[in-house]
């Protein structure tokens, strides 16, 4: 081994993972011709390939000067190229560049400067570079192009913050057309990068070698619908099938925080699917799953299969990472801010959701683009009231639309965002604008459950309570560890609008389990043992909720209901009344001040 000065470029494609599900061969095709392309424009300024990855390649120079002009080369070769061909197939390079002390050992190089490069590259826009602020010192006097200063970046395992300028061609076709708009949630932003292994067939069968690698497939695209995280591409992770390799080895070689990996066995006419989240570092198993189902009809098998997966997956990474230790640092970055008012968010009592609300608004301080805490500012606020924490009045209503509105203004391709806007327009009874977003949310991500059960919800409020059923089982069956929704009440509220009173006792348990001083699953458990002629323990109920909200009266509690019939207002209300819950406790004062003014 020896250690030598270099510059080193990192370049990877946007949106690869995209457009191999697309079309998987004219992808490949497309990227290698590029390379071939751009291969003389390396050996021209004095570069070699260090490898190729399965969406990109690692460069070394012997000059930062020749590195970045070859990198300005390339990216302008690549606009040319681009120009002509529709946004879905024009294929963009994402580079990253930086300089120092490298190892190298037969032809490959090591080190923390090659990774602050490759950090690079995930903050750089498509079809230009990031540079970091020590090779632009360098380099910055002999370049003919104008870089942007982008500030101060912290990335993963990399101790001090990194200096960072960017550059993009004029003319390079924007990858996503909205992007200048709506500022969707920043690379530098998404710390944690998933990776999902080849799921192994246990069968003997070839077909479940087709089943194993298509649920694998279907699963790195169901995932990377989300915009909490990264989730790498098929290639990255494919080149490890059958290979006998520890998982923090592979961590470590396509740099995952988290990996997934699995198996496939059939047994006569089923087919048992496992799974397992990873935290390859430390070696712990935050999550395993099982599933059988009979085999019948594949692609219905595999679609739901997937379904349950991804949203199971999807939630235990978000609270993984509310919870890791990172979070407990002092980083006053928007990111950490967000994430460590996520570990407050996620232990759901009154006092951690204040210091949610704090850390949130600090991240938005810090970043007004950060549209995940915009989101969530807007969940807290919805919920609070539900809870009965804070009194939900014209002006808190007006500020939680104003956050999820500009959520989904921020990133227009987030599910969650526009589940937020549809809650938020629901209870506000605007129901074809909430029906509108609820749509949006599915259609954006098929595979988010808790945008199905949004769609629960603009079902509920205009009466349509078996269609709100459906949606809320669904949800609460593959998503009931979300702290965003709460299934299990709004299951409560739809069974007693349809008379289902016992139903109503069992969910509203289960939500009260989760959440013991929950104010709407204490009220509705109090009005469904009235409605069942349970007279005296609807009694006890109602002083178990008035108890933990003594201000609460029946008219203040449904001035927050905006439900589109009438007649299930009057059915809420008149199991309330039969259990005790005051009307009004205004109701006395009221009709003394009328009598003494008609006297």
């Amino acid at each position: 081994m020896e250690r030598r000065l270099a510059a080193i470029v990192c370049a990877d494609v946007a949106g690869y993972s995209r457009m191999m599900g697309h079309d998987e061969a004219g992808t490949h095709a497309a990227f290698k011709a590029h390379r071939s392309a751009i291969h003389p424009i390396i050996l021209n300024h004095g570069g070699r390939v260090v490898k190729n990855t399965g969406d990109g390649f690692l460069l070394e120079f012997a000059s930062i000067v020749g590195a970045t002009e070859a990198a300005i080369a390339i990216q302008t070769l690549m606009a040319e190229r681009n120009h002509h061909l529709p946004a879905e197939r024009a294929m963009q390079f994402r580079l990253g560049i930086h300089m120092g002390d490298v190892i190298a050992d037969e032809d490959e190089v090591f080190g923390d400067d090659v990774n602050i490069a490759v950090r690079l590259e995930s903050v750089a826009s498509p079809g230009g570079f990031a540079i970091s602020a020590k090779a632009y010192k360098e380099v910055g006097k002999h370049l003919s192009v104008s870089l942007v200063d982008a500030g101060n970046h912290r990335f993963k395992n990399i101790k001090d913050p990194v200096g960072v300028w960017t550059w993009t061609p004029e003319g390079a076709p924007a990858l996503v057309p909205e992007a200048k708009e709506a500022s969707v949630l920043s690379q530098q932003y998404r710390t944690a990068i998933v990776g999902v292994l080849p799921f192994a067939n246990l069968s003997d069968a070839q077909d479940d070698e087709y089943f194993s690698d298509g649920l694998t497939e279907d699963l790195i695209h169901a995932l990377s619908l989300q915009s909490f995280y990264r989730v790498l591409s098929r290639n990255s992770t494919f080149a490890f099938k059958g290979k006998n390799v520890s998982t923090r080895l592979i961590a470590r070689e396509i740099d995952a925080t988290y990996l997934i990996q699995g198996s496939v066995r059939r047994a006569g006419s089923k087919i048992r699917v496992t799974a397992e989240l990873i935290a390859p570092e430390t070696g712990e198993q935050l999550w395993t799953g099982r599933y059988d189902r009979d085999i019948g009809d594949l692609f219905a098998m595999q679609d739901e299969i997937t379904t349950n997966l991804s949203a199971a997956i999807a939630t235990e990474i978000v609270r993984a990472e509310a919870s890791a230790p990172a979070r407990l640092t002092n980083d006053v970055t928007a990111w950490d801010r967000f994430l460590k008012g996520l570990s407050h968010y996620y232990r759901q009592t009154k006092e951690d959701l204040s210091s949610a609300i704090a850390l949130f608004h600090e991240a938005i301080t810090l970043d007004p683009k950060l549209s995940i805490a915009h989101a969530y500012l807007a969940t807290i606020q919805i919920q609070s009231i539900q809870f009965g924490w804070i009194k939900g009045t014209r002006e808190l209503w007006a500020e939680a639309m104003n956050l999820a509105e500009t959520s989904v203004r921020l990133d227009p391709r987030s599910s969650f965002a526009f589940s937020i806007l549809s809650w938020a327009h629901a209870m506000e009874g605007h129901y074809e604008a909430a029906m509108d977003a609820a749509r949006r949310a599915v259609a954006l991500n098929p595979y988010d459950m808790g945008a199905r059960g949004v769609l629960g919800i603009c079902h509920f409020v205009i009466g349509e309570h078996r269609e709100a059923i459906e949606l809320f089982s669904m949800a609460a069956q593959r998503d009931n560890n979300d702290p965003r929704y709460q299934w299990a009440a709004l299951n409560a509220f739809s069974h007693y609008l349809l008379g289902q009173y016992d139903a109503t006792l069992s969910w509203a348990r289960e939500q009260l389990y989760i959440n013991p001083n929950h104010m709407q699953a204490l009220a509705i458990r109090a009005a469904a043992l009235a409605q069942l002629g349970r007279a005296e323990e609807a009694a006890e109920a109602a002083e178990v909720l008035l108890g933990n909200y003594p201000a609460l009266n029946a008219d203040r509690h449904l001035r927050n209901f905006h439900w589109k019939r009438p007649e299930d207002i009057a059915h809420y209300r008149e199991g309330l009344l039969k259990a005790g819950v005051p009307f009004s406790k205004l109701t006395l004062v009221q009709t003394d001040v009328k009598r003494a003014a008609e006297s």
